[in-house]
């Protein structure tokens, strides 16, 4: 992580890690203690939520959502977990595994949804449904359960694991399409409106590098390994295109997604269905909708009427592209 001579800026101690987007090296004590600094910055700066705040964290057996979870514990928030069961074969197995685990070992709360057993479906399956690929599936499917999950349960918040490299990914994704509904909604939180809960993503001032080492440093066992049938995926080549140019140029990641929060975000606020008040109610199951029934119920009628589809056959397919 750094070369053996190199010294704690804040201490002078042996460092761990460099971080060249702080022109600086770290030891272990002062990197979780900048881990814990740019965290309340961000829950501060953006109104995230009150000491005093149910949070519902959705996790995944990933580096990120565990960090996000035990850094909030650890600053003193209230936070339950809530995991999705995907059923992208081993993948999942193993994600539920590592989420069973992190949880119990710090007696936690976490409630769980499996695919399979309550809706009747799993990612394969509906990618094979729909003829889309799985990412699309598995994003309406996880919103709007970690939505349902959030209001049924009366939480003030629903906080996912989104880092720095992660908003600046989507960020540039958007851009490059100028998709000006997505780009509205690309914030830090969103608010509580229309029968959605509230959104944060308290991580967005630290790096995946950073919870990488929050997670070592603090002893966190988390599933390495990328979802399978994500290999392709268009957020994953804009990270590795993000990342070059911040080899050579520090911080940019920083530079181009923070600006766009504090200058370009304000411009366009009243930029979504949301903010029109174009939104009405799903016949089905009661969730905001644009349509008389939501995304996620035509999911669910599509893709449990479809013969379960076993993982490798999606993953076949994806690698033939």
């Amino acid at each position: 992580m750094v070369a053996a001579a190199s010294k704690c800026r804040s201490c002078g101690k042996p460092a761990v890690i460099d971080l060249p987007r702080h022109n600086a090296n770290f030891c272990a004590e002062h990197l979780k203690q900048l881990c814990r600094r740019q965290l309340e910055k961000a829950i501060d700066d953006y109104n995230m939520f009150d000491p005093g705040d149910r949070i519902l964290v959705a996790v995944s057996g990933g580096k990120d959502s565990f960090a996000v979870w035990d850094m909030l514990i650890d600053a003193g928030y209230a936070a339950d977990g809530l995991y999705v069961g995907l059923g992208i074969g081993d993948y999942s197995d193993e994600s539920t595994r590592y989420v069973t685990a992190f949880a119990e070992e710090r007696k936690l709360r976490l409630r769980t949804v499996d695919l399979r057993d309550e809706y009747g479906y799993d990612i394969p399956t509906a990618a094979r449904a729909t003829k889309r690929v799985p990412c699309s599936a598995c994003g309406i499917s996880k919103r709007h359960l970690f939505d349902k999950a959030a209001v049924d349960g009366g939480y003030d918040v629903v906080v996912t694991g989104h880092n720095l490299d992660d908003e600046a990914a989507v960020l540039l994704g958007n851009v490059l399409h100028w998709d000006i509904e997505y780009l509205a909604r690309q914030l830090p939180v969103l608010p509580a409106a229309n029968g959605f809960p509230k959104k944060a993503k308290p991580l967005v001032r630290l790096t995946e590098r950073e919870t990488a080492a929050w997670c070592l440093l603090r002893g966190i066992d988390y599933l390495v390994e990328e979802c399978p049938i994500a290999t392709g995926n268009r957020h994953l080549h804009h990270k590795g295109v993000l990342n070059s140019i911040e080899q050579e140029s520090p911080s940019t990641k920083a530079a181009f997604f923070l600006n766009f929060i504090d200058n370009m975000a304000p411009l366009l606020a009243d930029q979504t269905a949301a903010a029109s008040g174009d939104l009405g109610r799903c016949a089905r199951c009661g969730a905001p909708t644009t349509g008389e029934t939501c995304a996620f119920c035509r999911l669910v009628d599509n893709a449990s009427a479809h013969e379960p589809v076993p993982v490798e056959l999606v993953l076949g397919k994806r690698g033939r592209r």
